[in-house]
């Protein structure tokens, strides 16, 4: 009953608003009117005046009514400049939390009944930075106060917090209405527009979200600040923790545009992927390719024969291939491009200096404007009995252990079913070992659309690896990994157990605790890489949310431009587009959303999807195993992802990728050439189904007769 009497009472004063037209009042033309009409009322009453005016304005920001604007510049015409912003600050007050506490007496029960999981992370930050956050909205005029009001009421913040932020926040834009009204008032002609006084007051409500942002970016910077020395001036305007991808990026841009610029390194240059992830890893998949082109050589109509596999000669070509790339990422490259590299352990002392122990003994101390944390990550090791003494090998530790290895190990267990478990289950069943890959999950790349992961866990079969899905880990005794299956539990003999489960952030060991920099899973950043300090940016893998060493140099560009520029202008880091590629034989790649995410995410999409072994290049080649698979909205041909299961996927993928990044749809790509016979047919032949199935079968139908009628 209380919540119909008060939606009732809204209801009428809504409807009183337009059953009386009171909207002609609240425009420029009416407000002159009224004030001509009140001055004099005014002058002899003032009380009733003010009383009444004050009513009339809570009554219309409370019912979140048009027109609250307007009744500020009446009060800065009709009651001065001082009068009118004290009369209209306590009133809009009183008005909004009227509209507040409305939206949160009849709606909040009900929007949090439906989406209380989602509001619990946005109730969770207002409990934090609430008063923070409702100030920032407040202090700019622009944005609609009614907004304001109804959203916040659905929220958990207290309703006094909400009064006096309320209150304070929306001063600065009272006070630049009422002015800008005061200066109406005194409009007798056309002419009178140009006066100084307008301009001047047209010219502040113009700048006032800028100088609103100025305080509250001052009162952050405070805030955060707060405890710190800054120094006086500094040594470097940048310096980069970390040279994997993200980082190399970073401190090339800084010093590209000159900046002086210091990167930090306490172990090989070139990060993971250089050195233990995507070349090494890579190179080992060729090899094992090769080897599984020799056992299929029957194919292509030549004699299959069984390869030798010279382990230490595979391992031997692979780290060659490291050594081949290192020189694009070494000391002396950067050093020649105006960086300097200095080798050790870097802690963050305060938000401006970095203390560096450096390799070769001694510390060195720098300042600097800003910071780039590109940490990266390491392998998840699961802390499950006996892992620990079991002489486990990660994607880190098992290059450098390979190569002390005169033969390939006779039988691995690979634990996970992710991109790194896949690629390395494969490769190693190819050179000869007995793989068996162990994941918890009903499937093997179980982000992936069902079908995508059927083909996978297919391949990885023909590839001699048992793959052991549903299967979790729960202990290691020996040479013996034991897991839980549907109640039972198996056991998976090994002479060399590789764990590929994951991969963490590096959080630890840089200071970033000790100076309050938060972090959960990955440093805490904002859209534009920055975190809690303006100054200290995260990119990479540390800063997730993907562990791509193209994202991290993608995120490089914004976190160092920020870092560099912000000043100036910042970028928000553009996650739109992003590729991913698992590099299992046939490759899986990926850009935008799946089957799978949009059924997740409630979004309605037409599948489009056309087989490889009607493709003439894949037949030629005997590659005919895969699909191209595109997600469009029912019946436009804007990209919304793809799928690609084939032979070199990841560089058919490329032309998505340019698809979704530049709104380039289906039909342009079905306009455009492609060289014959190639596989990147697939795309435009992907692009021709969908064709087929929004071809106009009533205008068809009028070209048969047309064609039908010419032949007479």
């Amino acid at each position: 009953m209380k919540k119909i009497i008060i939606l009732a009472a809204l209801a009428a004063i809504i409807a009183a608003y337009f059953v009386f037209d009171l909207g002609q009042y609240l425009t420029l033309s009416g407000v002159k009117d009224l004030v001509v009409q009140w001055e004099a009322f005014y002058a002899e009453n003032p009380v009733a005046v003010l009383a009444g005016f004050f009513a009339v304005y809570v009554a219309v920001t409370a019912a979140s009514l048009p027109g609250a604007a307007i009744m500020t510049l009446a009060a800065g015409a009709l009651f001065g400049l001082v009068t009118g912003t004290i009369l209209v600050s306590f009133a809009s007050t009183a008005g909004a939390t009227l509209a507040f506490l409305s939206s949160r007496y009849v709606l909040r029960d009900t929007i949090e009944a439906r989406f209380g999981e989602r509001l619990k992370a946005i109730n969770a930050g207002l409990e934090r930075d609430g008063a923070f956050y409702l100030f920032s909205l407040r202090m700019i005029p622009a944005f609609p106060f009614f907004v304001v009001n109804l959203v916040m009421g659905l929220t958990r913040i207290r309703i006094w917090t909400y009064v006096w932020v309320s209150q304070v926040g929306m001063l600065l834009g009272t006070a630049v209405y009422v002015n800008a009204g005061t200066q109406l008032a005194q409009i007798d002609s056309l002419s009178g527009i140009v006066s100084p006084g307008v301009l001047a007051s047209f010219a502040l409500l113009g700048i006032a979200p800028w100088l609103a942002k100025l305080v509250i970016g001052s009162i952050k910077r405070r805030k955060v600040y707060a405890g710190f020395t800054r120094p006086a001036k500094f040594d470097r305007n940048l310096i980069v923790i970390g040279a994997g991808s993200a980082g190399l990026v970073s401190a090339y841009i800084a010093a590209q545009v000159k900046a002086s610029v210091t990167l930090v390194e306490a172990k090989d240059m070139g990060g993971d992927c250089l050195n233990t992830g995507c070349v090494p890893s890579k190179a080992l998949i060729k090899s094992a390719k090769v080897a599984a082109m020799m056992r299929g050589a029957d194919k292509y109509g030549l004699a299959p024969v069984e390869p030798e596999v010279p382990f230490k000669a595979v391992i031997a070509r692979v780290l060659g291939a490291v050594k081949a790339i290192e020189p694009h990422d070494s000391v002396e490259r950067y050093t020649g491009l105006g960086v300097d590299v200095v080798k050790g352990y870097a802690t963050i002392i305060d938000p401006w200096t970095v203390e560096i122990a450096l390799n070769d003994g001694g510390t060195q101390r720098l300042t600097t404007r800003s910071i780039v944390i590109a940490s990266g990550a390491s392998p998840v090791v699961p802390d499950i009995p006996g892992m620990a003494d079991s002489g486990y090998l990660t994607s880190e530790t098992m290059w450098d252990a390979f190569a002390a290895m005169d033969e390939a190990p006779q039988r691995i267990a690979v634990l996970g079913g992710g991109p790194i478990g896949c690629e390395l289950s494969q490769a190693l069943a190819r050179l000869g070992s007995q793989v068996t890959q162990v994941e918890m999950a009903d499937a093997v790349l179980g982000r992936e659309d069902e079908d995508v992961s059927a083909l996978a866990r297919s391949v990885l079969e023909d590839s001699g690896v048992t793959v052991l899905t549903g299967h979790k880990a729960v202990r290691v005794e020996g040479s013996t990994l034991f897991a839980e299956h549907e109640g039972s539990e198996v056991q998976v003999p090994f002479d060399t157990l590789i764990v590929a489960v994951g991969r963490k952030a590096r959080l630890t060991g840089f200071g970033l605790e000790a100076i309050g920099v938060d972090t959960a899973k990955t440093v805490n950043t904002d859209e534009f890489l920055a975190t809690k300090f303006p100054n200290i940016f995260a990119a990479g893998d540390v800063a997730g949310p993907y562990q791509f060493t193209h994202v991290a140099s993608h995120q490089a560009w914004y976190a160092s431009v920020n870092a560099l520029f912000g000043q100036f202008r910042k970028f928000k880091a553009d996650y739109r587009v992003i590729p991913a590629v698992t590099f299992l034989d046939p490759e899986v790649a990926r850009v935008g959303i799946n089957e799978r995410e949009a059924a997740e995410q409630g979004i309605a999409v037409e599948v489009t999807r056309y087989d490889l072994d009607d493709l003439d290049r894949a037949i030629a080649e005997s590659e005919t195993r895969g699909f191209v698979k595109v997600l469009t909205p029912p019946g436009k041909d804007t990209v919304l992802g793809a799928t690609i299961v084939g032979a070199n996927a990841g560089e058919l993928l490329a032309e998505y990728v340019l698809a979704m990044k530049h709104g380039i749809g289906l039909n342009k790509i079905l306009g455009t050439i492609h060289s014959y016979p190639t596989m990147a047919e697939a795309n435009k032949f992907a692009a021709g189904n969908w064709k087929k199935a929004h071809k106009p079968e009533g205008l068809l139908k009028w070209v048969e007769r047309y064609h039908a009628w010419r032949r007479g």
